[in-house]
């Protein structure tokens, strides 16, 4: 692999705020310029160091003031995160600190890093494929235990790898097509129909696999969302607090209070629901709480999952109206205020047309089955366990491509069913393993992982 020539560039590498930071230099010169701030007590200088050493000093502006007591890493080209030369400087957390470094460094020659440019150089410099720059971002972006293993999991090249073997399956079905039409004059089989069908059919339920775990990565990087609905003051707003355990959402017997959405986040066994406090359904005069339930309405279509809250038996026209507007959700219907119930009572009983709708007896005021709750919460979501080795599409731009793929091998099956000659095939195959490649920005290779390479 030739590595790419740049300039020398340098940025602050970890989130400002901290006691300590790190500041990464990378390019041509990064060695060179940083050598030429930094003082070692025993006289070593960074030119000469090896790669993968630490090395303890100070760094000074010029001939001038020491600017702080650093550890500064080297490590050279080609094993380091973006190919280049590459210093890591860690020194303390102190804003002023680091803006006296990276001025000290600008003088000597570096430019200051554009926002993932490290990232970018690595990629260029056959580092990373495409899946797995855009998976450091992911890494970086991750706030729960599933968001971080797909990223990881990507990071570590297994989404590429994924695609390396339908590549491989796509060539070898090529292969057997364009054989048999070089020697179709005479009358050579190097495969049956049959087998050739087998193979496509295969080919086809391991990308459309792929396609159908969007959705699923979209939930759980997004949140799932869940809408609370119910009838002014059942103790919407209360419930909210509760399951986000923050007063975000103010409680009042005053009917109507909650006049628009609110929205918060929180998380059940790792994975992040969005809960979203709506406006109380009744009919009404007032124009603003009109807008108010009909965002509820609104809410109650795009969530995944509805909580439906009462505290008293509600009318059949209720029931019936939850239930077909829920058609195709989960829906978990909640009895609130059991404090002051005198007979439970079932909300969906006797009217839940054959539909199985969970049923969680709650004192929200109270905190009593809360966490019933949100175990009924976290089943109704229904999102498979995620292993760090799996392979769950999350980007729109992998979504796209594998969807565009999955058309070209349905054509494929389509004319090996139907008997069509075989030279109407090459053409839909050859755009199926280019839209694999897209993915990883090119062609699939057999190139080693980012954790392997470095």
């Amino acid at each position: 692999m030739a590595f790419l020539n740049y300039d020398t560039i340098c940025a602050l590498a970890t989130a400002a705020g901290g006691a300590m930071a790190t500041i990464r230099v990378s390019g041509k010169e990064a060695i060179t310029i940083t050598d030429a701030l930094f003082v070692s007590p025993t006289g070593h200088r960074l030119v000469d160091a090896r790669s993968h050493t630490a090395h303890y000093g100070t760094l000074r502006e010029g001939e001038g003031d020491v600017i702080d007591d650093v550890v500064v890493t080297v490590m050279r080209t080609p094993h380091s995160y973006t190919g280049e030369d590459t210093v890591e400087i860690s020194c303390h957390g102190s804003r002023y600190i680091i803006t006296l470094i990276l001025h000290a460094l600008t003088k000597q020659g570096c430019r200051q890093a554009l926002p993932g440019e490290f990232t970018q150089r690595a990629f260029l410099n056959g580092k990373l494929d495409l899946c797995q720059a855009e998976a450091v971002a992911d890494l970086i972006a991750s706030t729960n235990a599933a968001t971080h293993k797909m990223a990881l999991s990507q990071l570590r090249g297994n989404f590429t790898q994924r695609l390396r073997q339908l590549r491989d399956q796509l060539l070898h079905l090529t292969s057997l097509i364009e054989l048999e039409l070089d020697f179709s004059e005479h009358d050579v089989e190097f495969a049956d129909r049959s087998q050739l069908l087998s193979l496509a059919v295969e080919i086809h339920l391991h990308i459309e696999k792929l396609v159908n775990s969007f959705q699923t990565g979209v939930a759980i990087r997004q949140g799932i969302p869940v809408a609370i609905i119910g009838k002014t003051n059942v103790g919407k707003s209360t419930l909210l607090n509760r399951l986000v355990h923050d007063e975000k959402a103010i409680v009042s017997d005053i009917h109507g209070t909650t006049r628009d959405v609110i929205e918060d986040v929180t998380q059940i066994h790792g994975l992040t629901f969005r809960f979203i406090d709506t406006a109380g359904i009744r009919n009404t005069n007032d124009t603003i709480e009109q807008m108010g339930i009909e965002r509820a309405y609104q809410k109650l279509d795009e969530a995944a999952i509805v909580i439906w809250l009462t505290d008293s038996p509600p009318e059949a026209d209720e029931v019936n109206n939850i239930l077909q507007r829920t058609e195709g959700k989960r829906l978990i219907a909640v009895v609130n205020k059991i404090d002051r119930q005198n007979t439970p009572y079932n909300p969906v009983s006797e009217m839940g047309q054959g539909r199985a709708v969970p049923v969680v007896e709650i004192s929200a005021k109270h905190d009593v089955n809360i966490q019933q709750l949100e175990e009924e919460i976290f089943k109704a979501a229904d999102v498979p366990e995620i292993q760090q080795n799996d392979v769950v599409v999350t980007n729109a731009r992998h979504y796209e491509a594998l969807s565009l793929a999955l058309d070209d091998i349905i054509r494929v099956e389509d004319a090996l069913s139907a008997n069509l000659p075989t030279d109407l095939l090459s053409e839909d195959l050859r755009a199926c393993i280019h839209h694999l490649a897209e993915i990883v920005g090119g062609e699939i290779t057999t190139d080693e992982t980012l954790l392997s390479s470095i």
